[in-house]
């Protein structure tokens, strides 16, 4: 009995080392993970770009931009003239922290005055605005002990922080627009390639093709259906995040449905894609959920933002939809941004819409031959 036992326990193992993909399972997610989540993962900043609004323009200011940036944790972005040039940073989404510098900063530090410096971040991100102030704030206190050390008159540096769009910093106003986009390139992509995957492994697919309908109107007739569904999953997800959450949409209603169509397009070419490349149900899934999941959570900015990352993780992030969509909803709902901040993440996912379609229609048309 036991040689029968240890032969079949040999047999399942050459089957296993014989499965490419069992292997893949059990190894290649392990390390993926690790490596994913271990370089994404973190809250220290390594030269997060900010903005200065220079009222000074002294020596005492110049030295303080500098000392911001020696720790290496921020690299000077821009230094601004206007509060006009600073709300359009903010809306365009370049800018994530100023650091304004009052008038006579030089003067009040050598006569020993009281000094206020405000720290104004994008709240629409309430973990990155937290942090960037405390880093900022640590910066601060160092200068000033710098400087303490090297005068007889006794200062303060007061540090006063103001979020934007988001005051209270309520979490719902980040995890709702990430869950949205989350939530619709999961379903779009997972629900349509599973459709036309049955179709395939049941062996009606064939019956469709050779029916008098050209491929496009079987493929279009299949996707139609959960682009409805879809769009109907967003706009409830809207409501339940402006009525329960308390979720503002201070833009235009109308963009951010169009911009919903559109992201649920980029979801159904990818689902189409991944049916194309996939011959039964269960890979479909697993291409859909572990292709698509767990990339779009964590190198989207939803939860962990892309500037803490490593480069080769922050380009992988920019060919990541949801990426681009969250940026969208966040400018449309909290800062209130209209079309002219935002085009060129729309351009972005139409043209990952042509792109995704025209790679399906390439791999639907091989497969025909």
């Amino acid at each position: 009995m036991i040689n029968v036992f240890w032969a079949f326990v040999k047999k399942e193992w050459y089957h296993i080392i014989r499965d490419k993909r069992t292997l893949l399972i059990l190894f290649g997610m392990p390390v993926a993970q690790v490596l994913l989540f271990g370089y994404a993962i973190s809250t220290e900043f390594k030269g997060a770009e900010i903005d200065v609004l220079d009222y000074a323009q002294d020596e005492s200011s110049v030295q303080l931009i500098h000392h911001l940036q020696s720790s290496g944790h921020f690299t000077l972005h821009n230094i601004l003239t206007s509060e006009q040039e600073m709300e359009k940073g903010f809306k365009e989404g370049t800018t994530k922290l100023v650091a304004v510098i009052p008038r006579d900063f030089d003067k009040e530090l050598f006569n020993g005055q009281p000094i206020t410096l405000q720290l104004i971040t994008d709240g629409s991100d309430p973990n990155n605005a937290n942090t960037l102030v405390q880093y900022a704030t640590t910066m601060l206190n160092d200068f000033q002990r710098e400087q303490l050390s090297m005068r007889s008159t006794p200062f303060q540096i007061r540090v006063e922080s103001r979020m934007l769009y988001n005051p209270q910093l309520v979490s719902a106003y980040t995890f709702i627009p990430g869950t949205i986009a989350l939530i619709l390139l999961i379903v779009c992509a997972m629900l349509t390639s599973l459709t036309i995957a049955k179709e395939k492994e049941l062996g009606t697919m064939e019956i469709l093709l050779v029916s008098p309908l050209p491929p496009l109107v079987i493929i279009l007739g299949k996707v139609t259906p959960y682009a409805v569904l879809a769009f109907i999953d967003a706009v409830l997800i809207l409501l339940l995040g402006y009525f329960v959450f308390k979720v503002p949409v201070l833009g235009s209603v109308a963009l951010l449905l169009f911009c919903c169509l559109l992201y649920v397009l980029v979801g159904l070419s990818l689902g189409t894609l991944i049916s194309t490349r996939s011959s039964s149900q269960q890979q479909a899934m697993m291409s859909s959920l572990m292709g698509l999941m767990m990339p779009s959570l964590i190198l989207s900015g939803f939860i962990f933002p892309l500037s803490s990352m490593p480069g080769i993780l922050q380009l992988i992030g920019q060919i990541i939809p949801a990426t681009y969509f969250i940026e969208i909803l966040k400018g449309i709902m909290l800062r209130g941004v209209g079309l002219q901040f935002v085009y060129l993440e729309i351009l972005v996912l139409l043209g990952m819409v042509m792109v995704l379609l025209a790679f399906a229609w390439k791999n639907f048309n091989v497969r025909l031959q």
